[in-house]
């Protein structure tokens, strides 16, 4: 089990053109999340929150500011460098967006088919299927399981590569309360036992108060965190690692 990967925004911004000129999806936030914390995001649509996460997973490159992961600037990384960046984070979707032909079993398996593994890929498949709950469905179709099992399958997905960082985008917006808090439950215990820094992002606060701590975002700035035991520090600029 490692330790997690640390993650430092430094006055990041992004902003989209619309039809009615641009919008800045998020606007100058810095952000310190020590190596394995688990940190929600919350805030509603709009707030910048899922932004901020394709931002420090190298999905989207920000227009202005920094994201630092274990003290790579991730955000100068070139095309190819990228996207090896991204094979060693985890990510977790609303949509689950598993491929509809594969089983359950080869769904998770698909990150580290194309690359070499340090570890036995199916085995570790099996056991992660298993540690989600999953053990006896390997060859079940995406159309056969729950949307909680697809989601379920998500994770286990995430988790093959053995990332360092798991990223989790609305992981509970598809699924019913009860559901998406047992599914929380499950992925904060995973986050740990694996050594993973976990980020969620969420407009549900029944979802977040699984992490240990909140940051408010709310037209793409940061408004407040909240660090147990430790309470409200806002506006914030300094992170959660800044006096509460």
């Amino acid at each position: 089990m490692g330790d997690g990967a640390s993650v430092r925004v430094e006055d990041v911004r992004k902003s989209f053109g619309t039809g009615d000129g641009l919008i800045a999806a998020v606007d100058g936030i810095s952000l310190d999340v020590p190596a394995g914390r688990s940190v929600a995001l919350v805030g509603a649509s709009g707030s910048g929150k899922s932004t901020l996460l394709h931002l420090i997973g190298a999905i989207e490159r920000p227009d202005a500011g920094r994201v630092v992961v274990d003290g790579q600037d991730v955000t100068g990384l070139g095309r190819r460098a990228a996207a090896h960046y991204r094979r060693t984070v985890g990510f977790v979707f609303q949509r689950f967006h598993l491929l509809p032909g594969l089983s359950a079993l080869d769904n998770v398996l698909a990150p580290v088919l194309p690359r070499k593994a340090g570890f036995d890929r199916d085995t570790r498949a099996r056991e992660l299927l298993a540690a989600v709950g999953l053990a006896g469905r390997e060859t079940a179709l995406p159309s056969q399981l729950s949307g909680g099992q697809q989601q379920r399958v998500a994770v286990a997905r995430a988790l093959i590569g053995r990332p360092r960082l798991l990223l989790a985008d609305e992981p509970t917006g598809s699924l019913d309360s009860a559901t998406g808090e047992q599914l929380m439950d499950l992925v904060s215990a995973l986050a740990a036992e694996h050594g993973c820094t976990l980020m969620v992002a969420t407009h549900d606060m029944g979802v977040a108060e699984r992490c240990a701590d909140v940051v408010r975002l709310r037209d793409g700035k940061l408004t407040g965190t909240a660090i147990r035991g430790r309470g409200w520090a806002g506006p914030a600029r300094g992170g959660l690692t800044g006096p509460a």
